[in-house]
């Protein structure tokens, strides 16, 4: 029997990422024997106390609750991505992965109880009402969060276009909640923005790598660019991959592939040396090997950091900005008949040079923190995955590392690492990152 899986990647509520089948297996550990009786004791133990509650709890309790609410704590014990989607949130997830869906645009994570803005999506609702990264959703509709699972939270964001929802949000800093109107949105997922930066450099932002079309809109901004722009003027691109949370594996691996001629790209390996999968680059450049600068900051995440870690280890971009998130799991989301679905941590990546970047993140080869404005000193604070309660660990290697600032001001004039990006490509200024050495990339 054979188990149809979709794998995601996201610091957020996540996005499908690739489809999968995969062949069940026994797994081997301690002897069975001593193992089941042990684990059927302490399912003899959930039944009874699950009968105990039925029968005596002062009122009379929702069965079905009961039974997801502890799946969830199962799930919830693991890590903070893994998670028990009901069939209306698996069909939701699905939805956004097509690319469209009404909401507020944001991605968000599960901390201590309470939903955590990870980014908001550029030009949405959430965006322009002034929500911010790292800013804790405590109440929807004066309704508290804790409680709900991350899933429930979302579906509760989502809604019919062109009603609102009151949020209350705790920032850092802030010492009176602030209260935020939105009105929900078709949220048409824009991946790919792409302009020319005075008349001689091209500029990519690629907001997310959900939705099925990155790679297509990436390649029509680079043409969009070389129709405006000759090539023998063009200095460059810049890849601005900051407050991406990420998204599609696939698209992920397409759009690096997009700038390799050859090489790995990304690895996933799970508990099992057979899971091991690598995936590799295949002749083409469409920018015909033009110098690459890519922007990252502390809320560039998971398939963020994949592209990030590929261009950066074939010495094939500079990496410019700050620290990223440091999600380097995979999730694997696996239907369960009716019920909806599991949503499972079951490997780590690793870029092509074998680093994992799991509660750690990717270093720039230029660190740049962008200056926040004074009325925002000391409200913003800076988190990564190894800040998150219960987060995987990092296989082996006891260090951890801490995000950075995820702030990106609103007026490009006032972002000094675009700038320094574009006085980089034409030459302004120099830094010996920059154009990175090729016999420092690891072998093809």
């Amino acid at each position: 029997m054979r188990k149809t899986s979709l794998f995601f990647l996201g610091a957020g509520a996540g996005a499908l990422l690739a489809l999968l089948a995969l062949q069940p297996r026994i797994l081997l550990g301690a002897p069975a024997e001593a193992a089941g009786s042990d684990t059927y004791r302490q399912l003899n133990l959930f039944g009874d106390i699950f009968e105990h509650v039925r029968a005596q709890y002062v009122e009379k309790p929702d069965d079905a609750k009961l039974i997801e609410s502890a799946i969830n704590g199962m799930l919830n014990s693991l890590d903070p991505h893994s998670a028990f989607l009901d069939a209306k949130n698996f069909r939701d997830m699905q939805t956004q992965t097509r690319g469209e869906f009404g909401g507020l645009g944001i991605e968000v994570t599960m901390e201590d109880g309470l939903v955590k803005v990870v980014s908001p999506m550029d030009g949405t609702p959430a965006a322009r009402a002034g929500v911010q990264p790292n800013d804790l959703i405590t109440h929807l509709d004066n309704e508290p969060v804790k409680g709900l699972t991350l899933e429930q939270a979302v579906e509760k964001m989502r809604g019919p276009v062109n009603s609102s929802i009151n949020l209350r949000i705790s920032r850092k800093g802030v010492e009176k909640p602030i209260e935020v109107k939105i009105v929900r949105e078709i949220i048409s997922i824009k991946n790919v923005r792409a302009r020319v930066e005075g008349n001689d450099v091209g500029y990519l932002r690629i907001t997310s790598f959900q939705g099925e079309r990155t790679l297509e809109q990436l390649k029509q901004g680079v043409a969009d660019i070389n129709r405006d722009v000759p090539a023998d003027k063009l200095k460059g691109y810049i890849v601005d991959l900051r407050n991406n949370g990420g998204g599609l594996l696939d698209q992920a691996i397409a759009v690096a592939d997009a700038f390799l001629e050859r090489g790995e790209i990304v690895s996933t390996r799970g508990r099992n040396p057979e899971d091991t999968q690598r995936h590799n680059a295949r002749p083409g450049d469409i920018t015909n090997g033009k110098p690459l600068i890519v922007l990252i900051n502390g809320g560039s995440a998971s398939a963020s950091e994949i592209v990030a870690g590929a261009l950066q280890d074939h010495k094939r971009a500079t990496i410019l900005g700050s620290r990223s998130f440091g999600k380097g799991s995979v999730q694997t989301v696996i239907p369960i008949g009716s019920y909806g679905a599991l949503k499972l941590t079951t490997a780590r990546y690793y870029t092509p040079s074998g680093r994992s970047i799991q509660a750690k993140g990717i270093s720039p080869d230029i660190e740049l923190i962008q200056d926040l404005p004074d009325e925002l000193k000391g409200k913003i604070e800076t988190r990564g995955e190894s800040s998150l309660r219960g987060h995987l660990k990092n296989g082996d290697e006891k260090e951890e590392l801490a995000g950075s600032p995820a702030y990106v001001p609103p007026d490009p004039k006032d972002d000094k690492q675009l700038a320094l990006a574009l006085d980089l490509l034409r030459g302004i200024q120099r830094n010996s990152a920059f154009p990175p050495n090729p016999k420092g990339a690891i072998p093809n």
